[in-house]
């Protein structure tokens, strides 16, 4: 049995190669994926762990804010004197480091990465762990000098003698680039400025006696933990105390994030290949299984039991996927070297060389190949058992409709039923949790219950879609649809392929279209300021900014935005941790804001704070309570609750849920913040467009900053919408290719195991044209139906996500009919292109061979 497995195996490599380059994308992706995100966090773990300092002393910050607020948590640089007497401290010394900075050359424009990494301004201090050495000119020296970072001259165009433009939070300042440094290892892809020690706390900070930190080497013989343990018994809990290990698992976790990012879409695109892909292993073994029925007849009536013939089949898909997973594997090698170089293109220098193969890439890459094929191959499997020697022999052939059919039916309905019920309750549901939860069962269920019962829609539905093949084609176009029909099993399993891909389109689609109408709608009914000024990260920008826009002719109305971490604790006993919006007085001339109780002017009075009117309910607050708010650094006040908003009818320039209190509340609370969003509207006798054009010059230094008006504000949330989009649309395209990939195999069997039907076919007169044009169309009617069931299944899918959007205020419905209309006449492409080597092949057939055809 082993040697006619392998023979068997051999004899049908070629009809097997497309299910096993469904097992090679599977794998790639998964295999890409985990070597790719090894490699990024060995590379920076050993990159922290060589350049932080034995204990690194910082200012104690127990909030964080999920947006940027511009200020720098700083401690007193004299601390260093305190430190220096502590028993195992061989040095102390302070460090200056601040991300709220953006450099400007001479043409005005950025000298900061723009892939989002950050630009950092240091002070200048060479050791043993620095990440940078000087590799041309000199170290800065007092005011007005600086070093940059090879990597972001070399980009940049920025060389020795330059001049640059610092603009800090205190104020801009102007440097002349003296010296250039390389990095001793891998550049985060940080832009990197380094200034004299002496000036930097000045520059920087606004004071020359602040610092962000201290860091401190260890006397020999006194470890990091003992040296910790001395410094926490000298300053107390007023710091954040820790070690080398600790700072470097700081910083790999603040990385870790964006490695997850990469990692889950990566291992979305494996997933997406792994679902489809299995509908092709599936339907390939189903037809070989067909095809030789004889010859598995034949090893039954030779005594082989039900058993081996089982395990005959299943050790030909484990052989697949050996083959599948290890090509997958090199291919996944391949792919982690390809990210690697586009990081090393956007900035970040990973090197090719410290490539890492963990023992858990190959492990999981054969796991995912070898386990989808056997489990995809196990139905096939069984049912070839189930044939007895006799009906084999008589090549009666295996996958019937009888009573699996009916048993799909039963199946299919009560897993139908239970995905609709979810749905429902989803619909139904009155909070963002729950809904959320019972809309992922329900797209699991339904989408379970259309693959199971798919078969069961193939003759109602083609018989709709063929139906004008016959007028349009004649006897050929009544063919292609009855051959569509023949086996539903076949091709229900060869549409699902397509289906899932393009139910997730269809569903994102009217999601993502809901969201841009919902947010149109939000700031046609909020926004009453004629431009918003922005960086075009969201990061805050400098007072100076601020000061230059006030003084522009023709500047009405300028309110502030900046934001603030917070943890209130309320009248139930919860404490939340949020991030709060601080406005100027005017902000009713800026934003239209819909109040549940009290007004804009009450909440942003000083001492007071305005909430959400569902927030509020949740947690027990009412009008007039007291609430005890904590800001960073320590700080903490009482606020009393002045406003009540309406997030729900249109009102808020805060965030949903969160807190609104008056810009001097955070001014006071935390210091040293930055304005995150000027709203501004055009003095009375000034003429929008004329405002436009001053703003546009008052910006001109500052390339980080724009100046948008509603119907820009609205691009922008599109054009942020659109990258999910574009990353569904990635799906579907990786899809359709393995999609593609089943029509092909499933026409291409197809066509061997209808060789003599072909063959008697083109004996009374059917011309090859005609045979191409009898496979184009059956290929097209398959590709359609599958198309038809995913996007009627995206679009339920897309009304209930609608449902849970609309729990967050985002209400409006829309459905792109154009991408839906494009969706399924794209599909008919697909179809037509899936067939033409099948076609091609089968119209090149001899006649004469092929009726002799056994």
């Amino acid at each position: 049995m082993l040697k006619a497995t392998l023979r068997s195996f051999l004899a049908h490599k070629g009809r097997l190669l497309l299910s096993a380059l469904a097992i090679v994308l599977s794998v790639a992706f998964v295999a890409g994926s985990l070597i790719f995100s090894d490699t990024v966090t060995r590379t920076f773990d050993r990159l922290f762990a060589s350049t932080s300092a034995d204990v690194t002393v910082e200012p104690r910050d127990d909030l964080e804010s999920s947006v940027p607020t511009g200020a720098v948590q700083t401690l007193p640089a004299s601390l260093v004197r305190e430190l220096t007497g502590v028993d195992g401290v061989e040095s102390a010394r302070p460090d200056i480091s601040v991300e709220n900075i953006t450099v400007v050359d001479g043409h005005n424009e950025s000298v900061g990465p723009t892939t989002g990494a950050p630009t950092i301004a240091v002070d200048w201090y060479v050791s043993e762990r620095s990440v940078v050495e000087l590799t041309s000119g000199r170290t800065p020296s007092g005011d007005g000098e600086a070093v940059l970072d090879a990597d972001t001259a070399d980009a940049k165009d920025v060389g020795i003698g330059d001049t640059l433009s610092v603009q800090a939070q205190p104020g801009s300042f102007r440097v002349e680039i003296v010296g250039i440094a390389t990095f001793k290892t891998t550049n985060p892809g940080a832009a990197l400025v380094f200034l004299d020690p002496a000036v930097a706390g000045a520059r920087l900070l606004g004071s020359a006696d602040l610092a962000t930190s201290v860091s401190l080497d260890a006397a020999p013989g006194v470890t990091d933990a003992e040296l910790k343990r001395r410094v926490t018994e000298r300053l107390g809990d007023a710091y954040k105390v820790q070690t080398a290990d600790e700072t470097a698992e700081t910083a790999a976790d603040e990385l870790g994030g964006f490695l997850d990012v990469i990692k889950y879409v990566m291992l979305g695109f494996a997933g997406i290949a792994v679902l489809v892909g299995v509908f092709l292993i599936v339907n390939t073994f189903s037809m070989l299984i067909a095809q030789r029925t004889r010859e598995l007849g034949l090893l039954r009536a030779l005594g082989a039991d039900r058993r081996q013939v089982r395990r005959s089949v299943l050790t030909e898909a484990v052989l697949l996927g050996l083959v599948g997973s290890t090509v997958g594997l090199a291919a996944g090698i391949g792919l982690a070297l390809g990210l690697i170089r586009l990081m090393s293109s956007i900035g970040m220098n990973l090197k090719t060389t410290e490539m890492v193969v963990g023992w858990a890439t190959p492990v999981t890459a054969y796991v995912v190949g070898v386990g989808v094929t056997f489990v995809a191959a196990y139905l096939p499997a069984r049912r070839a058992a189930g044939v007895s020697p006799m009906a084999a022999l008589a090549d009666a052939e295996i996958a019937g409709t009888g009573r699996p059919l009916r048993t799909r039916a039963v199946v299919g309905s009560v897993v139908g039923a239970v995905g609709a019920a979810a749905l429902v309750g989803c619909v139904l549901a009155g909070g963002t949790s729950s809904a959320a939860s019972l809309l992922g069962l329900g797209v699991v269920f339904t989408l379970v219950a259309m693959v199971i019962a798919g078969p069961l829609l193939v003759r109602p539905v083609i018989r709709v879609l063929g139906g004008a093949f016959p007028a349009l084609f004649g006897s050929v176009g009544r063919m292609s649809q009855r051959n569509a029909l023949r086996n539903p099993r076949r091709t229900g399993a060869t549409a699902a392929a397509l289906m899932v891909g393009l139910a997730l389109v269809g569903g994102m689609s009217v999601a993502s279209a809901s969201m841009s109408r919902s947010f149109d709608e939000q700031i046609d009914r909020t926004l009453g300021a004629d431009f918003v000024l922005q960086n075009a990260n969201f990061t805050p920008f400098p007072q100076e900014v601020t000061d230059r826009v006030r003084d522009t002719e023709g500047v009405g109305v300028v309110v502030r935005q900046r934001f603030a971490p917070v943890a209130v604790t309320l009248p139930d006993g919860e404490r939340i941790e949020t991030t709060a919006a601080g406005y100027d007085d005017g902000a009713d001339e800026v934003a239209r804001v819909t109040y549940a109780s009290g007004d804009t002017a009450a909440a942003l009075a000083d001492g007071n704070v305005a909430m959400d009117v569902d927030f509020a309910g949740e947690h027990d607050v009412r009008m007039g309570d007291t609430v005890p708010v904590e800001f960073p650094g320590g700080r903490s006040t009482e606020l009393t609750v002045a406003a009540l908003t309406d997030m729900d009818g249109g009102s808020g320039f805060g965030m949903a849920g969160g807190l609104v209190f008056g810009i001097a509340t955070v001014e006071e609370y935390v210091p040293g913040g930055q304005d995150s969003a000027l709203y501004v509207n055009a003095a009375a006798g000034t003429s929008v467009d004329r405002l436009r054009e001053r703003l546009e010059t008052t910006l001109e230094p500052y390339p980080q900053v724009q100046a948008r008006d509603q119907a820009d504000y609205k691009e922008l949330v599109h054009d942020q919408i659109a990258v999910l989009l574009y990353l569904v649309y990635a799906l579907l395209g990786l899809a359709i290719v393995i999609a593609v990939l089943g029509v092909v195999n499933t026409l291409a069997l197809s066509v061997v195991e209808r060789t003599r039907e072909i063959g008697l076919l083109r004996a009374i007169g059917l011309g090859r044209r005609q045979l191409r044009r009898m496979i184009r169309l059956e290929s097209v009617v398959i590709a359609v139906f599958g198309a038809v069931l995913g996007v009627g299944l995206g679009l339920v899918w897309g009304l209930c996500v609608q449902q849970v959007l609309a729990l967050q205020g985002m209400t409006a419905l829309a459905i792109p009919w154009g991408t839906i209309a494009a969706v399924v006449i794209g599909s008919a492409v697909v179809g037509i292109a899936a067939a033409l080597l099948p076609a091609l092949r089968a119209s090149r057939m001899n006649v004469l061979e092929a009726i002799a055809h056994e």
